[in-house]
């Protein structure tokens, strides 16, 4: 005989709920995927690099034009909320300190994967896609390139492709900002 368990599924609110009553703490690596709580692999030294430069250069070339945000979380969905490796958002006077940036705000999130390539290219990467981010860069640290993600519908992106180390990418929203693939990975 079968025995059927009955799921819930968490909205947004309820997870942050979750965490103003210490059921999940800043500790807690956990993000709300699609109603789920998933626990967030490790980041590795080489993630961690990987993510320092990123930061570095964004931080350098995007002045004014965007809030640079490195592993904080965005809505994505009623039952989804994401921490992406970097986003860049819209300005904002305050930060997003009301609430964290939603889709519309969104120029450009990137994944850094070294472990989780699998999980980012076949469950985050459509969950932007559905949202109506974008663009969306996959740094695929064991392959040594970065595959670029645009034009999103409700099924998946458009436009496809992949930038190895010797060519240069721009976020299709902030063109001004040009940066040389090797400096992402090496």
């Amino acid at each position: 005989m079968a025995v059927q368990l009955t799921k819930h599924s968490f909205t947004v609110e309820e997870f942050h709920r979750m965490a103003e009553t210490r059921i999940l703490t800043e500790d807690s690596r956990v993000e709300l995927v699609e109603g789920d709580l998933i626990e967030m692999t490790p980041i590795g030294s080489r993630h961690a690099a990987c993510v320092d430069r990123l930061n570095r250069l964004f931080s350098k070339y995007v002045g004014e034009a965007a809030i640079v945000r490195v592993q904080n979380p965005i809505s994505v969905s009623r039952h989804t909320e994401l921490q992406p490796d970097l986003v860049l958002a819209r300005p904002k006077p305050d930060f997003y300190a009301e609430a964290h940036p939603g889709p519309e705000a969104i120029l450009l999130v990137v994944e850094v994967a070294e472990t989780s390539l699998a999980v980012d290219r076949e469950v985050k990467v459509p969950l932007y896609a559905q949202a109506g981010i974008i663009e969306v860069w996959l740094v695929a640290l064991p392959h040594g390139h970065i595959e670029v993600y645009r034009d999103p519908t409700s099924t998946g992106y458009r436009q496809v492709r992949t930038v190895g180390s010797e060519q240069t990418l721009s976020p299709i929203m902030l063109p001004q900002i040009v940066l040389p693939i090797a400096s992402v990975l090496s």
